[in-house]
């Protein structure tokens, strides 16, 4: 089947940079289970910079990676395979041409591009930018970004040799290499749709330079060798020498890695990546740019072995840790279980909210901009932390439950199981709730899907696996899945809160 023997012992490195959290994670693969430990846990977020911009601490980012990276060195005798990095999208880096960083890279939710989509959407026809990038129209896409640093010109677009975005920084660092691997430069609405390469003509008409973009790479690309001098700092060495590790970039978007890892994944079914973000989708052959597409704000994002994520961005768990970070400034120092239990015991379906409202893309406070959302469209305005928190899980039920009919129109059937992966896999509360809403079965897991989904591209490179197939068939035999089904007695509910939500979002046209 491989390459490879399988009773060879084979170990890899996933870097899993998340908008709240990083992780360096250990692949090992003994030739049928592929197993995962967790070497170095780390947080992440956003940093205001004295004139009140949000910004990400890559340096601090770049320092936790060393120590995973040095605890590998400490605690495994294998030679280690290889190393590859994921990350979220958008977000970038500018380098000058002796490869310093410019600056800290902005964070996606920073105010900067604040009505700067519609500037754009001025200048170039929504439909005809859909046709040439095929990306759902997110305010922080990294088109907007750059936009906004060219009105007025920014001089750092001037002294920027390279654009990397964040994984493609990591790896610059890791092995020298300037390049942007393919599905995380589909998010930047910049890539053309039909072609694979970047939308220069695009560009220059919105006045925004491309000078500084760099050749891009499909996931799966050997990079090259760590820096030895790296590779020293960190210990990885063996018999005084410095080990020939391979830099490999995988779906550097990490969506586009979790998606590689959904076990059974087929036509038949859609897969919900949920962690800070929500992405519900489904896999494709071909993009598909089409009015219902647009009108839906689907995204066509790149995915492995020449495939298509179709999907659309929904508000995540974003909702619930910005609630709990906002009540734990207030005193109320909640653990998750214990708002989940509070959750249970809340009234069901006495409001609802849709993810997706602005109201809920940057709030200076998460719980009070819900009770404000509540009590400007006339519904019940939760007091309770748990009733709060209830709100926000049956809400994202009821949006997975619209984007999986969507969907559905999109592909011609009925996509018959609906499977979750990443965080909010391991939230039984989300999960039995999105069975009921969606009235279809539920598989979960596995929780680290993406780390999986990094590994398995490596292992492809590397020879150690031939197939995404047989890589998805890896990660069913590697980890534990669960099984959820609609409560048929809930499905009236369901429907009630399910046309309400459809209200709301009409009443905010």
């Amino acid at each position: 089947m491989t390459k490879h023997s399988r009773h060879t012992t084979a170990n890899f490195i996933a870097i899993d940079l998340g908008a709240s959290g990083g992780r360096v994670i250990v692949g090992r693969w003994d030739g049928q289970q592929l197993g995962l430990e967790i070497l170095h846990r780390f947080s992440n977020g956003p940093v205001r910079s004295d004139d009140g911009h949000l910004h990400w601490d890559i340096g601090r980012l770049w320092r936790e990676i060393k120590v995973g990276l040095s605890l590998y060195a400490t605690h495994y005798p294998e030679p280690l395979i290889s190393i590859g990095v994921d990350s979220w999208a958008v977000d970038f880096g500018l380098l000058n041409k002796a490869g310093n960083l410019l600056g800290q890279p902005f964070h996606y939710r920073d105010a900067r591009t604040a009505g700067v989509m519609e500037q754009v959407l001025a200048q170039i026809p929504r439909s005809a930018l859909y046709a040439q990038t095929g990306i759902q129209f997110l305010p922080f896409n990294t088109l907007y970004q750059l936009y906004a640093m060219s009105t007025p010109r920014d001089p750092l677009l001037e002294q920027a040799d390279s654009l990397l975005m964040i994984p493609d920084l990591i790896n610059y660092w890791l092995c020298g290499a300037k390049v942007c691997e393919y599905t995380n430069a589909t998010t930047t609405q910049f890539l053309e749709v039909g072609t694979g390469r970047w939308a220069t003509t695009l560009l220059d008409k919105l006045g925004i330079p491309g000078h500084f973009l760099p050749p891009l790479v499909s996931p799966g690309t050997i990079l090259g060798q760590l820096r030895p001098a790296l590779a020293q700092e960190v210990g990885l060495v063996r018999s005084s020498q410095i080990q020939a590790v391979q830099i490999i970039a995988p779906a550097t978007h990490d969506t586009g890695s979790a998606v590689v890892a959904v076990p059974g994944l087929d036509s038949y079914s859609a897969y919900l990546s949920s962690g800070t973000w929500s992405l519900l989708g489904v896999e494709t052959k071909l993009p598909v740019l089409s009015d219902a597409t647009l009108v839906g704000g689907f995204t066509n994002e790149g995915g492995v072995g020449s495939t298509t994520r179709l999907l659309k961005n929904i508000g995540g768990l974003w909702l619930l840790q910005e609630c709990q970070r906002i009540w734990r400034e207030q005193g109320h120092d909640y653990a998750w279980e214990e708002l989940l239990a509070a959750s249970d015991r809340a009234t069901p379906f006495t409001s609802v909210i849709d993810p997706d409202a602005p109201d809920f893309l940057s709030p200076t406070a998460m719980p009070a901009a819900i009770q404000a959302y509540c009590g400007r469209t006339n519904q019940v305005v939760p007091s309770e932390a748990g009733q709060i928190v209830r709100i926000c899980l049956e809400s994202l039920a009821l949006k997975y439950r619209q984007v999986t009919h969507a969907l559905e129109e999109l592909v011609g059937h009925r996509l018959e199981v609906l499977r979750i992966v990443g965080g909010g896999s391991q939230n039984a509360r989300l999960c039995q709730l999105a069975a009921g809403a969606c009235e279809r079965p539920l598989v979960a897991g596995p929780v680290e899907a993406t780390a999986y989904g990094n590994v398995l591209v490596q292992m492809l490179a590397t020879g150690y696996l031939d197939t995404i197939l047989s890589g998805r068939g890896v990660v069913a035999a590697s980890s534990k899945l669960q099984s959820y089904a609609p409560k048929l007695k809930e499905t009236e509910g369901w429907e009630v809160a399910f046309q309400r939500l459809i209200q709301l979002q009409l009443q905010d046209q």
